[in-house]
């Protein structure tokens, strides 16, 4: 299971300005909507934010990992954002979010598609320099450089 298979180019967002949550969620479910990953943004925005309700998905280390399991979703997808002057998250630390990874997956995805995901990166991001390279990033590719290591 390769990351970068859930992803592609135009998901990645370098300069998120975005300064609630709330923002981020419009700015990274639109670009899925637009890739075609969606097929009710009202709807994935709505999953993400009853997730949100339930605990905060501000993972500490200055990392984001909202996530909605819905058939508003038609196929599992990560969308990702650097967001350089950090969103308030509710994180477990109390950082600000400067990297979020946004994750969908339709219901129907099977079994726990999404658990097997947020192992995946939740094991990768527990690493230091790889965060840092991540914030580091000037370009799309180096971005995709670091998220094709992401594998399990």
């Amino acid at each position: 299971m390769k990351l970068m298979n859930y992803m592609e180019e135009t998901l990645i967002e370098l300069d998120l300005a975005a300064t609630s949550r709330e923002e981020a969620f419009e700015v990274l479910t639109r670009k899925l909507d637009e890739a075609g990953y969606l097929n009710d943004r009202v709807a994935f925005v709505t999953a993400l934010e009853a997730r949100e309700a339930l605990s905060s998905t501000g993972i500490g280390f200055e990392v984001a990992i909202p996530h909605g399991k819905t058939n508003a979703v038609n196929r599992p997808v990560i969308a990702f954002a650097k967001a350089p002057k950090g969103i308030e998250w509710d994180s477990l630390d109390g950082e600000p979010a400067k990297l979020i990874f946004m994750i969908g997956v339709p219901e129907a995805s099977e079994g726990d598609e999404h658990l097997r995901i947020l192992a995946l990166l939740s094991r990768r991001l527990i690493d230091d320099e790889f965060r840092n390279k991540l914030k580091e990033a000037t370009t799309v590719e180096e971005v995709v450089m670091q998220l094709e290591t992401v594998y399990a």
